[in-house]
């Protein structure tokens, strides 16, 4: 369900908005936020709920591994959009799960018109790192539909 409306989207954004995403701001367009749900500095799974305003996405970026690793996004607020290097965007709505192989250069946000949240969780591997790429186009973004 798209939500242009903030105060609806947040009663339907069960694991909360969190703080402003300011470490990782320079490699979005517009705005995001992090929950942690679990204490990942306590040695607990890194779990996070990540909202995005409406418009805002990340770069392309890869979860390199060289065992395991990658990344798994479970849409629970909103509506967004996900794609893979060379293949077509996907849309995302609340249900979906998106499981992203290590080394695959994507990158995923929100819709223009919509705020946006998933549970993002690394998927434990050896050899991990994450590379951060050029941003989504404005051309690209904007023709989505």
């Amino acid at each position: 369900m798209k939500y242009s409306n903030k105060e609806d989207f947040d009663k339907a954004n069960i694991f909360g908005q969190g703080q402003a995403n300011d470490a990782y701001a320079q490699y979005f367009i517009g705005n995001s936020f992090l929950n942690a749900l679990t204490d990942f500095k306590a040695g607990e799974f890194p779990l996070f709920n990540v909202t995005f305003e409406p418009g805002c996405r990340n770069n392309w970026h890869i979860h390199h591994a060289e065992k395991g690793g990658g990344q798994i996004l479970i849409c629970t607020a909103g509506e967004g959009w996900y794609q893979e290097k060379g293949k077509a965007p996907q849309e995302l709505k609340e249900g979906t799960v998106v499981v992203i192989p290590p080394n695959v250069k994507h990158w995923h946000g929100a819709k223009k018109d919509s705020w946006f949240s998933h549970i993002a969780l690394e998927v434990p591997g050896e050899g991990t790192s994450n590379e951060w790429c050029e941003a989504v186009e404005d051309a690209i973004y904007n023709n989505l539909k």
